[in-house]
């Protein structure tokens, strides 16, 4: 569905000056030193690898700071702790997750908003904390008891201890564990907001004439904001690159994802499996084959891309927004119905505007402010 969000970038420079007021008391914090006991707290067991079965898997594996909070080793989906098993998805950023809302239904608008992971099916990051412990193809414990043992004889339990006192069950430490998580996961070390993007919003960077450009295009004739919205977020209050709904973009099955060879009892459809994302969730044969539009921020770090990492650059992507529904080059999608064609597939982008996209994509990194 068409959003109502085309508009011309020099008719809507008053949209700027508005995004700079909302945000110019808000400069970004110095991520360092700035963590709180349970932040602090969270951070140690978001990067203890002691805690998955067999040992040697965190939750920093597949989310990884250097790499945008996605996979360490930029793999189309991440292995788990027990070798040759892989989920069926790339991994997700966890950066500014803090800011999306559980999964609800618009009904003006007919569309699904906010839900982690890729399809919705967490509605906060204390829930979503706990399922990667307990997902035989992630970190492979039985349940959260088996995560509990280990933290308990982690050098940091004391600490757990002396934030959330003396629990006694394991189902409530188990809570404490999501809680301390998600609390290092709202943190400014995970949504530092540092780009060259907020730096030329504070007017601390000038943007290169490609850069300009690529905003320009990424607004306008790209159609990217449609989506990939430019407004300051309601919570954040700054601009998270995502309006937190869900859309078939007609990506095709990718078929070197691991996830098709694991053993039958994983994955009883071998290559015939098919990722259905959030209609599987809601039960809805209209929202088959809709994954969640992730935040574009870091994104020039958490290649590849696309649900199930089909493609391996940034210029990969662009180019099939751009092209999909006039060339060969690409297969057909993994799921053919509900796939968005008035937004992208036809977008008429030169070769050299491509580029500029990918160029103004770049100043999404963090790591730019303060350095």
């Amino acid at each position: 569905m068409m959003k109502n969000f085309q508009f011309n970038f020099l008719k809507n420079a008053i949209m700027y000056i508005f995004i700079i007021s909302v945000i110019a008391s808000c400069s970004p914090k110095q991520k360092n030193n700035l963590l709180n006991d349970k932040e602090l707290l969270g951070k140690l067991i978001f990067f203890d690898e002691n805690l998955s079965e067999p040992k040697g898997q965190s939750c920093s594996t597949c989310h990884t700071p250097e790499k945008g909070f996605a996979d360490k080793d930029m793999r189309m989906v991440s292995e788990g702790a027990v070798n040759g098993l892989f989920a069926n998805r790339n991994a997700i950023t966890c950066a500014y997750s803090a800011y999306v809302p559980a999964l609800t239904y618009d009904a003006e608008t007919e569309e699904y908003i906010g839900g982690l992971f890729w399809d919705g099916r967490a509605n906060t990051l204390e829930e979503q904390a706990k399922m990667p412990f307990t997902n035989p193809l992630e970190m492979g414990n039985t349940d959260g008891k088996m995560v509990v043992d280990k933290v308990k004889k982690a050098k940091y339990y004391p600490a757990l201890k002396k934030i959330y006192g003396d629990l006694d069950d394991p189902d409530s430490i188990f809570d404490a564990i999501a809680d301390a998580i998600a609390a290092y996961e709202r943190s400014v070390e995970v949504n530092p907001f540092s780009s060259k993007y907020d730096a030329f919003l504070y007017g601390k960077y000038q943007f290169t004439e490609e850069e300009m450009q690529g905003m320009e295009l990424f607004i306008d004739k790209g159609l990217c904001a449609n989506c990939h919205v430019i407004t300051p977020d309601t919570q954040a209050k700054r601009v998270l690159f995502t309006d937190h709904t869900y859309d078939n973009l007609g990506i095709p099955a990718n078929p070197d994802n691991p996830f098709y060879t694991i053993p039958q009892m994983y994955n009883p459809n071998g290559r015939d499996a098919i990722d259905l994302g959030l209609g599987e969730i809601v039960m809805s044969d209209k929202e088959n084959g809709k994954f969640r539009v992730p935040t574009l921020r870091n994104i020039e770090f958490t290649a590849p891309y696309g649900h199930n990492g089909f493609f391996k650059t940034l210029e990969d992507i662009v180019h099939f927004y751009n092209v999909r529904d006039i060339s060969s080059e690409f297969p057909q999608a993994e799921y053919a119905e509900n796939v968005n064609t008035e937004e992208m597939g036809n977008l008429e982008l030169t070769p050299e505007e491509e580029l500029y996209i990918v160029t103004f994509l770049k100043t999404l990194s963090d790591g730019y402010i303060n350095k």
